[in-house]
């Protein structure tokens, strides 16, 4: 019995750990979709954003006001927009160690960042990305991020 439950163990680890692991190409295929959303928004260029995302793609964000949570949506087109276009200060998002997680045609990146306009420090947090493997390359689904001024790494 002994032999069965190790055995079966055995066999679980090494499915587990095929499944948690890509090839390091496609890690960093993801990884520069999410790099070259930040490039776009540091350069202000909405036509280095558009071609990122998915025709269905969303921003949402996760707030937190006294202990509450609460859930806020921009339109995708609304912060290809904002974000795409020239700004007086340099819209700086850095992003420190980020987990890629790949199975098939799908991926999810969680990455934690801290913002900055210019030289200027706005808000951190956490940002969650949500791709999909389309025949033109990997594109943007959903960004789930969270925001605060406060407890933030720095890189």
């Amino acid at each position: 019995m002994k032999k069965i439950i190790i055995t079966i163990g055995f066999v679980s680890s090494i499915m587990g750990s095929s499944w948690a692991q890509a090839p390091d190409a496609e890690i960093d295929q993801v990884k520069k979709v999410v790099e070259q959303l930040f490039e776009g928004m540091r350069q202000g260029e909405a036509r280095l954003l558009q071609p990122l995302f998915h025709t269905q793609a969303r921003l949402l964000t996760v707030l937190e006001k006294e202990g509450v949570a609460s859930l806020e949506e921009t339109p995708i087109e609304e912060f290809i927009k904002a974000a795409g276009k020239p700004h007086e200060k340099t819209w700086d998002e850095r992003i420190g160690d980020p987990v890629v997680r790949i199975d098939g045609p799908m991926a999810t990146v969680w990455a934690p960042y801290t913002f900055y306009l210019g030289e200027t420090f706005s808000h951190c947090g956490v940002n969650s990305f949500l791709l999909y493997l389309s025949s033109e390359g990997w594109k943007i689904l959903q960004i789930t991020d969270t925001r605060r001024k406060d407890h933030c790494p720095s890189f």
